[in-house]
């Protein structure tokens, strides 16, 4: 009986889901600097990983959110902070992975002139006694969006802008509409749609297709999220927190430097004054013939400071070695409370 009990244990998995398309090749190279290894990703939905804890699938990431609530489903995965809003999944947010990071914007035709926001736009319409189309895939932030605008409420009130997708319509105002879209949504204006709601990186497709951000609704960056029913369970509430101290190790990694300097004790006071660490640097005493006097720092810096402190380095350090480190795993943030 014993013996199966370890048997059953031993299979356990922690499943996880992973984002088929555009945020697939950042996710796999965060993963595979923080020591995962995948294979089969790029063209099937089953990869393997290295981690025979880990059961993993791919999936888009507008349907990740979703398929992490409740029992019998995925237990962790990586999608975008927008389709969490978008869907209101009740998903635990465990890290924000500082990758994928783009807008949520209105975009209207390059050629049309004098409108500066989306109230112009509307009221354009409204004036023209026009239907105002949109196609969008964020059907729930563009109706917060549009309904919460002062000239929509202002001619509408609380009607609510008809919604059309492929399997329902609902809403109850005809003068302004929305569609779904199922992709490449910077190509629908002029002809289906008027105007677009979309999420953009650079916003170099938009304009390759004659589009100008008008406005921007919010801003998105990829998430790991959690399903709260699975981290209830002490394994994969534990097995989750080792996936995030890898991950969480690459992004702090990927904001800091690890230097190496000599410097004359006489300069330490002033050096030190000056240089962040993680928490203080170590300093050692130089040996060796010509080394009196001497001191070698080791330490790490955010790199956002570095070309900054680079007149204070080339005044008082010799010998600067830096490297960009792989990860700086926050251990004491993710302890084992059972240690």
């Amino acid at each position: 009986m014993e013996n199966e009990k370890k048997g059953k244990t031993q299979e356990r998995k922690l499943k996880l889901a992973l984002p088929k398309g555009s945020l697939w090749s950042t996710t796999e190279a965060l993963l595979q600097t923080a020591g995962y290894r995948l294979s089969g990703g790029s063209r099937g939905y089953r990869p393997s990983i290295n981690d025979d804890d880990i059961e993993v699938k791919m999936l888009r990431p507008q349907e990740i959110p979703n398929y992490l609530i409740g029992e019998d489903e995925f237990d962790i995965g990586i999608t975008g902070m927008d389709w969490v809003k978008e869907t209101g999944a009740d998903v635990e947010v465990l890290l924000d992975l500082n990758m994928g990071k783009v807008k949520i914007v209105f975009a209207i035709p390059d050629e049309w002139e004098g409108i500066n926001s989306f109230d112009d736009c509307l009221q354009r319409f409204i004036d023209a006694g026009k239907p105002f189309r949109i196609s969008t895939e964020y059907i729930n932030l563009s109706l917060d969006f549009i309904t919460g605008s002062k000239v929509y409420q202002a001619a509408f009130g609380d009607l609510k802008p008809r919604v059309i997708t492929p399997w329902i319509t609902y809403g109850d105002n005809d003068q302004v509409v929305i569609y779904l879209s199922f992709g490449a949504t910077e190509a629908k204006p002029p002809e289906e749609v008027d105007a677009i709601i979309d999420n953009t990186e650079t916003g170099s497709t938009l304009r390759a297709n004659n589009l100008r951000i008008v406005e921007i609704i919010d801003r998105s960056s990829a998430l790991l999220v959690g399903n709260k029913t699975s981290l209830a369970d002490p394994w994969k509430d534990e097995k989750s927190k080792d996936i995030m101290t890898l991950l969480q190790g690459v992004v702090d990694a990927r904001q800091k430097l690890h230097v190496f300097m000599n410097v004359k004790d006489e300069n330490l006071p002033k050096l030190l004054d000056h240089l962040e660490a993680l928490k203080k640097p170590t300093i050692s005493k130089l040996t060796g013939d010509g080394s009196k006097g001497w001191s070698a720092i080791n330490t790490i810096i955010p790199r956002a400071d570095f070309l900054k402190m680079i007149p204070m380095l080339r005044k008082y350090a010799q010998g600067l070695v830096v490297y960009e480190p792989r990860q700086v795993l926050p251990l004491e943030r993710f302890k084992n409370e059972s240690c």
